[in-house]
């Protein structure tokens, strides 16, 4: 029997504290989404990206459809506030539709980056629940900025027309200009 000093307990890993960490993470799976889709997007590239350990992830989120869920409503949570703030300025009809074109043109379609996660959040949505309630929501501003101008009807027609465009511009080798997009937003605002 050895006698003598008692073994010393194992070394403890120090945490690092990272109050941030689940606000980076969302910012993060976006930049990974925009950067290779939403198929890209794996809990491992997140993490490599936002430079913090695997379980990070699944401490912060249960799923990596629920963090997912939280980039692309951080991605809502930026563009309709700015359609709404351009809606409730419009004092007439013809700053309507310039406000409409601007955020078309500009907002949504100007920004590689915003463009590609747009479509991502489209695509993804047809077949996650979850992530249909992302796009739901996002419509449902978009609709009632709208309805600061429209009636209800309308304000849906023109926002699915507006959605149209975004993909149409996405997917088109030939896509519609600011000129072309006035004109298509002309026969609603008018």
């Amino acid at each position: 029997m050895t006698v003598g000093r008692a073994a010393a307990p194992p070394a403890r890993r120090v945490r690092r504290h990272d109050p941030g960490r689940r606000d980076r993470l969302v910012a993060t799976a976006l930049d990974v989404i925009a950067a290779h889709g939403v198929a890209g997007a794996s809990h491992r590239a997140i993490a490599r990206a936002a430079d913090v350990p695997l379980g990070s992830i699944t401490y912060h989120f249960a799923t990596l459809d629920e963090l997912l869920a939280a980039a692309f409503t951080l991605h809502v949570d930026t563009v309709a506030p700015r359609f709404d703030e351009r809606m409730r300025a419009a004092a007439d009809r013809d700053a309507v539709l310039e406000c409409l074109v601007d955020h078309l043109a500009g907002d949504l379609l100007d920004s590689p980056r915003d463009l590609v996660l747009a479509v991502e959040l489209y695509v993804a949505a047809a077949r996650n629940p979850l992530l249909r309630a992302v796009t739901q929501d996002w419509m449902r501003r978009s609709r009632r900025s709208l309805e600061r101008h429209f009636e209800p009807v309308t304000a849906r027609e023109l926002d699915a027309l507006i959605e149209g465009l975004v993909l149409h511009s996405a997917l088109s080798t030939d896509p519609m200009g600011r000129d072309q997009i006035r004109h298509a937003l002309e026969r609603f605002v008018r």
